[in-house]
């Protein structure tokens, strides 16, 4: 088969979720809705952290870029799938693609690390109380995200280079609505032993190591909680916990639903539909779980809905 070696010129063919010309408007104002829904919720979290000074605390920081991280992951995707939708497009272009691979593995791996990170954070709050301002002083958290971001940063340079090296033959249709790496090598017409091999590598690294540490951090977690003799301890040190854990389950559930209908079912409808629940639903629901389940979260939220409401107020009066 003849081989794309003319990469400026290079487009791929986005299928989507439906070719079905009825559902396009239908996914468009969905997708729409879920985006502002995430979007929205997100900057409220920012919001509510950077104005409420009772929030300055080492799991709020976590949090504060958590959010920030959310909006990158969604806005790696979703912006490209509505605008195929709306204008019956649905090619991008090699460097987009390769822009949207760096993008995507740049911003989920900041999640699976800032996630780990929290989980130490939670670790040390209920495990050693008396110590939780050593362990986790502000210079040790700005390292934390520092690291988690230069870690990210190499696993998305990683796999960019990784696609940037395969070669593609004629048939250059996704069957998805971004570039998955994993569709991008099936099209590859040379061998990709080592591409693949370089992908369980690094989630290994990004993926398994993170998810081992936040089992860990909760297995010293409810092995404290369980030593607390009144009911009433036992509740606050889970409560304190709970939404983190809603949200660990939450990405890597997902995940692993992802990773296992890509694996075990030939069908890639299935992929594509585990797929917009990693990467669309699980960003959109981290800050309603935050907030929903969190008093300081939602105290913070109805100062900023009161501002806003006053100044409506003062403005129609003037």
């Amino acid at each position: 088969m003849e081989l794309y070696n003319l990469t400026g010129t290079l487009e791929f063919l986005l299928l989507g979720l439906s070719e079905d010309p009825e559902m396009q408007p239908i996914l468009f104002v969905l997708f729409l809705l879920i985006y502002l829904f995430t979007v929205l919720g997100n900057v409220l979290i920012i919001s509510a952290i950077s104005s409420d000074s009772h929030l300055h605390s080492p799991m709020y920081f976590f949090l504060y870029h958590l959010s920030l991280s959310d909006m990158g992951f969604s806005s790696t995707t979703i912006p490209k799938m509505l605008i195929n939708l709306q204008t019956y497009k649905k090619s991008i272009t090699y460097v987009a693609c390769l822009s949207q691979v760096s993008f995507f593995f740049l911003f989920g791996s900041m999640d699976s690390l800032l996630l780990t990170v929290m989980a130490y954070d939670r670790w040390a709050a209920i495990c050693h109380p008396l110590h939780y301002q050593v362990f986790l002083n502000p210079c040790l958290c700005r390292c934390l995200v520092i690291v988690s971001f230069f870690f990210s940063l190499i696993d998305s340079q990683v796999h960019y280079l990784m696609v940037s090296q395969l070669k593609f033959c004629t048939n250059l249709e996704i069957p998805h609505f971004f570039c998955d790496v994993t569709e991008l090598l099936k099209l590859a017409c040379t061998d990709t032993t080592i591409s693949k091999i370089v992908i369980f590598l690094a989630s290994i690294i990004i993926g398994f190591l993170p998810a081992s540490g936040i089992l860990y951090s909760y297995y010293k977690i409810i092995s404290s909680i369980v030593r607390v003799t009144s009911s009433s301890g036992k509740y606050k040190a889970f409560s304190t916990c709970g939404s983190h854990l809603s949200v660990v389950c939450l990405f890597y559930g997902t995940g692993i639903g992802v990773y296992l209908s890509s694996s075990i079912s030939s069908s890639s409808k299935q992929s594509v539909v585990a797929s917009v629940m990693y990467t669309m639903i699980v960003p959109m629901m981290n800050p309603f779980i935050y907030s929903l389940r969190n008093k300081d979260i939602k105290r913070a939220l109805q100062k900023i809905f009161t501002q806003i409401t006053h100044l409506t107020v003062k403005s129609i009066n003037v």
